[in-house]
């Protein structure tokens, strides 16, 4: 995932992740391959899911310097829909990648990409190779925006293009 997002360049990348009960976040950075070190040492903690605190850090990182667009990754959502719904307002667009089947997940995931004029894609069983084509395309959206999306040949980039425009 880093490694595509590095390949554009000059793309500022921050990493938030929770567990347990703590939510945390990396420092801004262009360098891929120390965020991609850091994320292989974060191990799993059993707790709830926590996508309004997650969305409020990208809003109070947004209030800072404006972010262009956020990257969701995830797999269920066990809060009341008001929080990451809340959280959402205001934000940029919401690119929310959805692996499995879980049902809150179905139905919050593509809300929040809805409210954010972003976009949404359910994951199938190969979703590690899914998510690294969908990023290429994410990561030449980010640097030069719909036209630099429209240049991707790939069929994710496709469908990315169709649900960002």
């Amino acid at each position: 995932m880093f490694a595509e997002a590095g390949k554009v360049g000059g793309l500022q990348i921050q990493l938030i992740f929770f567990r347990g009960t703590e939510c945390q976040a990396s420092n801004w950075t262009t360098n891929t391959q120390v965020l991609a070190a850091k994320m292989r040492k974060i191990s799993c903690v059993g707790g709830t899911t926590q996508w309004g605190r997650v969305l409020g850090r990208v809003r109070r990182e947004h209030e800072q310097k404006p972010v262009s667009a956020v990257i969701v990754i995830g797999d269920c959502c066990e809060e009341q829909s008001s929080a990451p719904y809340d959280a959402a307002a205001g934000l940029p667009q919401l690119l929310v990648f959805q692996e499995g089947d879980d049902p809150a997940a179905s139905v919050v995931f593509p809300e929040l990409a809805r409210r954010t004029n972003g976009a949404h894609f359910k994951l199938g069983p190969d979703s590690a190779r899914e998510l690294s084509e969908f990023l290429r395309g994410v990561a030449a959206y980010a640097a030069g925006g719909l036209k630099a999306l429209e240049g991707q040949r790939s069929k994710s980039a496709h469908k990315l293009l169709a649900q960002l425009k």
